[in-house]
C-alpha cells in the first residue's frame, strides 16, 4: 500500500484520496497528488533519531566529521543553527563557525 504524504498545511498524517486529490480531514485542505514541491520533499528529511527536520532548525553533530580537502574537523556536539534542507546525498546546507559553508548528511546530526 502506498503511503500518502502528510497535509501540506497542518502536517496531519490522516490524509486520504478523493479521486485524484489528497484531502486532509483535520483542516479540509485539498491538493493534487502529483503536485510535489520542494517544501514537501524537504519535509521528508529526518535526523539520526528519526525526528523531522525543517528549514531554520538547529542541529547538533553526533560524530566527528572530517572536512574534505582540509585538516579541519567538525567536532561532536557542534551546534549548527539555521539549517537549510536541499535535495541530494548531503541534504543539509549550513554555516559552521570557524569552518564556513558546508553540506552535511542528516544521518550525522540530531535536532537540538
Amino acid at each position: 500500500m502506498n503511503e500518502l504524504p502528510p497535509c501540506t498545511e497542518c502536517k496531519s498524517a490522516y490524509t486520504y484520496l478523493d479521486g485524484s486529490l489528497c484531502v486532509c480531514p483535520e483542516c479540509a485542505h485539498e491538493w493534487s497528488v502529483d503536485a510535489v514541491d520542494e517544501t514537501e520533499v524537504s519535509a521528508l528529511i529526518k535526523d539520526a533519531n528519526g525526528n523531522m527536520l525543517h528549514d531554520g532548525d538547529s542541529v547538533v553533530v553526533i560524530k566527528d566529521l572530517k572536512v574534505k580537502g582540509s585538516s579541519a574537523v567538525v567536532k561532536v556536539g557542534s551546534k549548527v543553527k539555521n539549517i537549510r534542507l536541499v535535495e541530494g546525498d548531503h541534504n543539509i546546507d549550513c554555516k559552521i563557525a570557524g569552518i564556513g559553508a558546508m553540506k552535511l548528511k542528516s544521518i550525522f546530526v540530531k535536532k537540538a
